[in-house]
């Protein structure tokens, strides 16, 4: 099992905001590090820029307890986040990066997790690639390799949401279990 992945969602700005914390919460303790500066508001005390600016302190470099921790951008480059993210990455035992949508993600040598959302009538171009599908309410069949997510229930948006994770044994999480075995491109 790897201990980084990188995520990219080009396709759905929701998905993209919950699919690193379905990721992170099926690894048990997990760090989610979000290098998009337009990403979503996670809650949390500090930022990915407030590191850069003031340097990580020790509970910021190791677990305190076990879950998933976030931290949001702040509004930082990612370019200019290389040393923190590097030390977050050498002392958590799991970590999901959040790339942007746009443009093209560069995983920066990391395997890179693609999400797509599954939704009818080819309405977003596909690749070979294996990817994690998230299936909707309408039924269909993978374009390509991957895993299929099933349709998260409304208490599993809810909770990540509100920055909780769900129940333990839930299937949406669950799911993405399998991702942390998949040999992702990088």
């Amino acid at each position: 099992m790897p201990a980084v992945l990188a995520m990219w969602t080009p396709e759905d700005g929701l998905l993209g905001a919950l699919a690193p914390l379905g990721l992170a919460a099926a690894a048990g303790t997990a760090l989610v590090i979000d290098l998009d500066p337009g990403g979503p508001r996670y809650p949390g005390p500090r930022s990915l820029a407030d590191l850069v600016a003031d340097g990580p302190r020790r509970a910021d470099l190791e677990p305190e307890r076990t879950g998933v921790a976030v931290l949001r951008n702040g509004g930082i480059a990612a370019q200019d986040t290389g040393d923190v993210v590097r030390a977050l990455i050498a002392r958590w035992p799991r970590v999901v990066v959040r790339l942007p949508p746009r443009p093209v993600a560069a995983g920066g040598g990391i395997p890179t997790v693609v999400v797509r959302l599954l939704v009818p009538g080819g309405l977003f171009p596909g690749d070979t690639r294996p990817a994690v599908y998230q299936s909707t309410p309408h039924p269909m069949q993978l374009p390509g390799p991957g895993i299929r997510l099933p349709v998260p229930s409304r208490r599993t948006t809810a909770a990540l949401l509100a920055g909780r994770v769900p129940a333990a044994g839930n299937r949406w999480v669950r799911a993405w279990r399998k991702a942390w075995e998949v040999p992702w491109t990088r």
